[in-house]
């Protein structure tokens, strides 16, 4: 079953086409990725799923009801530009916002204290937002997104402004969430967080949506036969060549963790992964061999460039 659907939206600017027919759906459980340059068109289509604008063309349906503000108290959004009243204390803010979405004041006071102790803000609820640090601040704002226990969740740039403990944290909530049966939209540029924490992406770019789908699958589609070898000793590289298996091979630096000599490799069409390890066990003891899978990284530059 699909949370969310987005069928056919256009949004334009003046002359700027800020969103070109952009169709995809998300569906129950998902933690979806939402990648894209900066002016790609994101910021748009987010204010549309929450009804903050209006598509020129173009429907979105949450859980097969149209957008609408009733539509939208099963959401639970984050803008990248945060909204917290300065002046307002921090517990009278999370349930004025849990409240505007609809929710029962008593079990919105159980489940902001249960996230008040989740980012360890316990004893902070009378408080002003002012007085907090920044990463208070964030915690405060991502609670008072999810208060109402919406259905679906999205964060727009969800770690600013947090440290390493932090978006830990926060990745685990978001774990917690999934859980529970929650669908979540994650916008960032934090691409080793999306790509720990998603299962799917979807990636915009000039208001086009360019590839939809599991983040596996688009590995698998974008490999290249490369592999990473790690050696105890260096290994004759001309010897290796000489074995008629490989395109190239490259000296590389070891990953940070690992002792040894490393090496980029690229094996010819029809080569098996058996006759590589026979040919380098000749020469040396090997520690590790792995397929280089393309990153996020590697796919988010690979399409934007080329778009």
């Amino acid at each position: 079953m699909n949370i969310l659907e987005i069928d056919s939206l256009v949004k334009n600017y003046a002359t700027t086409k800020a969103l070109d027919n952009v169709t995809f759906s998300v569906g129950q459980g998902e933690i979806c990725g939402l990648l894209g340059p900066n002016g790609a068109g994101k910021t748009t289509l987010l204010r549309i799923i929450n009804s903050l604008l209006v598509s020129d063309s173009g429907t979105v349906t949450i859980n097969g009801i149209p957008a609408s503000l009733e539509a939208g108290r099963q959401i639970g959004y984050m803008p990248e530009e945060r909204g917290l009243y300065e002046k307002l204390k921090v517990e009278d803010q999370i349930l004025y916002f849990g409240q505007l979405k609809g929710g029962n004041l008593p079990r919105l006071r159980v489940v902001m204290n249960e996230y008040m102790e989740i980012f360890n803000l316990q004893g902070q609820g009378k408080r002003k937002v002012k007085e907090l640090s920044k990463g208070n601040q964030q915690k405060v704002q991502i609670i008072s997104t999810l208060v109402h226990e919406p259905q679906l969740v999205i964060l727009d740039e969800p770690f600013s402004g947090f440290d390493p403990i932090n978006g830990a944290l926060l990745q685990d909530l978001i774990a917690r969430l999934r859980e529970k049966g929650a669908t979540i939209m994650l916008s960032s540029h934090n691409m080793p967080a999306i790509e720990d924490m998603c299962n799917t992406i979807a990636l915009i770019n000039h208001g086009q949506l360019l590839v939809k789908g599991e983040i596996g699958a688009i590995k698998e589609q974008h490999k290249t036969s490369e592999y990473l070898l790690t050696t105890r000793n260096p290994i004759s590289i001309p010897l290796l060549l000489d074995s008629n298996l490989f395109e190239k091979v490259e000296e590389t630096e070891p990953a940070k963790w690992r002792k040894g000599s490393a090496y980029s490799l690229k094996k010819k069409d029809g080569v098996r992964n058996n006759d590589i390890l026979e040919a380098v066990s000749i020469q040396g003891e090997i520690l590790t061999f792995e397929e280089r899978l393309p990153t996020l990284n590697d796919i988010f530059l690979a399409y934007t460039l080329n778009s």
